[in-house]
């Protein structure tokens, strides 16, 4: 099953169940129903279970799912077994923090480069990767099959950037500026508005003190 054919809930929440399988550790059972995941995370279990239901594993009647069995799926759907490679377009501050971020790595993603048109920055490294000028951003997606962009410039020149990734072949931006971007139908584009989110905490907090 394709996974642009699944909810965007149910993809949003996937993650939050393999954390909290793998989270067990050596205290995780042999086996854990759908009802005990719910309850744990203080959700439905109408819900988990649907949610599940788009795995490859089932569970059984009174036993539930096998816990190993049910982390190595939820790993392999979400393509966590299966490293896949990305770039950064914008070396701030954030693009840099984003570079040497090393919990990325458990979820399948390996940021192999980024990418600035600051010349003081060309060929330097972060993390031990490297900065590099904008010019060599096509040719490094084209030989290293590169399909994934994270994009970290300012808003003015967020949608130029997006426009030479897609040119490049990247067909999945992770967008931390704060625009909304055009790009052609088959790229997929994941907003992270950070002004949006810090107006939700904001907001729950005025509530409160009200």
């Amino acid at each position: 099953m394709a996974i642009s054919s699944i909810p965007r809930q149910t993809l949003l929440r996937l993650p939050v169940y393999l954390s909290y399988l793998k989270g067990l550790g050596e205290n995780a059972p042999a086996n854990i129903s759908s009802a005990a995941v719910a309850e744990a995370l203080n959700l439905g279990p109408v819900q988990v279970r649907k949610d599940l239901a788009y795995l490859p594993c089932t569970g059984r009647p009174k036993t539930g799912y096998v816990t190993a069995e049910l982390i190595k799926a939820l790993e392999s759907f979400l393509g966590y077994d299966d490293v896949t490679n990305a770039i950064v377009v914008g070396a701030g501050k954030l693009g840099q923090a984003l570079m040497g971020y090393s919990g990325f790595e458990h979820y399948g993603l390996h940021i192999l480069a980024a990418f600035d048109s600051n010349p003081e920055l060309s060929n330097q490294k972060c993390a031990g990767k490297p900065i590099l000028s904008m010019d060599k951003l096509p040719d490094l997606c084209a030989r290293l099959g590169v399909h994934i962009g994270i994009l970290t410039v300012p808003a003015s020149a967020a949608q130029q950037a997006c426009d030479i990734l897609v040119a490049s072949g990247i067909l999945a931006i992770w967008n931390f500026a704060p625009v909304r971007l055009s790009a052609p139908p088959g790229v997929l584009i994941q907003n992270e508005n950070m002004a949006s989110s810090l107006a939700v905490l904001s907001r729950h907090l005025a509530e409160r003190f009200q």
